[in-house]
């Protein structure tokens, strides 16, 4: 059985005439009569009734048409999708983040982007800046969302917003009126912070924090996440710095956010990609991203 006799037996059902099915199938009626006659001998039934006067389909032909519409649909919703991914509006985007970004802000632009793309398959994965820069080198990942600096001369990188840097301490802890008493309270206490093997760029950047306000930090405890370093912060177990942006995302947490107004530092979460990579998806991900960020 081939795919033209599927297509044969598909007209003449349709047609319910072999001389019309024939004149749509731009061939002559007694090949057609022919490839249907195949059909039934190699299926073992009879599909249709003829007589001079009409064309029916049997029971067994208005089962095995059904089939055939089925297949031929199928069919032409593969093509439709294969087209898809060619233009890039299907297949799959694979997004890198950073734990310690607001991730809410992802979640819309993902509803959005399903909406245009609903072909699209999304797959996110949370890691760490110097591990987003080498699987967007190698092509593991489409586009990050990490923290500069992004040390790469293969990928093309575009700001987002820039973060301010925060202490994050216990909500049960004492107030803190003025910058020399906080100064003085995170002298004498231990640190939660990211491993320096995980992110040591940031890890260095708390300790620059540090040192600018006269003080080396006694780094107690270290995370791979953001939600762990504030877990623990809650738990009484040390304080942190963190961007300002984290507050909003864990509101629910008993923390404190205190800015640090006496040195103001930040930091810029960037975007980044390779400028050859042309997936349609991609690009629509960078334009509608920075801008609800923006906005």
């Amino acid at each position: 059985m081939e795919l033209r006799h599927l297509l044969y037996f598909k007209t003449v059902a349709e047609e319910l005439h072999f001389t019309k099915a024939a004149s749509k199938l731009f061939i002559s009626q007694p090949p057609l009569s022919r490839q249907i006659k195949e059909l039934e001998e190699e299926l073992g039934v009879q599909l249709f009734v003829r007589n001079n006067k009409r064309v029916a389909l049997t029971n067994a032909g208005k089962y095995f048409k059904s089939e055939v519409d089925a297949m031929f649909n199928k069919q032409e919703e593969s093509k439709e999708v294969v087209r898809k991914i060619h233009e890039g509006v299907s297949g799959e985007l694979r997004i890198g983040y950073i734990s310690s970004v607001y991730q809410s802000h992802l979640a819309e632009i993902l509803k959005l982007m399903h909406q245009e793309f609903p072909y699209l398959k999304t797959s996110l994965f949370e890691v760490p800046t110097l591990t987003q820069i080498k699987a967007l080198e190698h092509g593991s990942l489409d586009v990050g969302i990490l923290r500069a600096p992004v040390l790469s001369e293969k990928l093309k990188v575009e700001s987002l917003f820039f973060d301010p840097f925060v202490v994050v301490i216990p909500l049960t802890e004492q107030k803190i009126d003025d910058q020399q008493e906080l100064a003085d309270f995170l002298k004498k206490s231990p640190f939660i912070f990211f491993n320096k093997d995980f992110a040591p760029q940031y890890n260095q950047k708390l300790i620059e924090i540090c040192q600018r306000m006269g003080f080396s930090p006694d780094i107690t405890h270290e995370a791979n996440n953001v939600h762990s370093i504030l877990q623990l912060v809650e738990a009484g177990l040390g304080v942190s710095i963190l961007p300002l942006s984290l507050k909003k995302q864990y509101a629910q947490l008993k923390v404190s956010f205190i800015e640090i107004n006496a040195i103001p530092v930040n930091t810029e979460v960037v975007l980044a990609y390779k400028e050859s990579n042309k997936n349609t998806a991609l690009i629509w991900f960078i334009k509608h991203y920075a801008q609800l960020k923006i906005n």
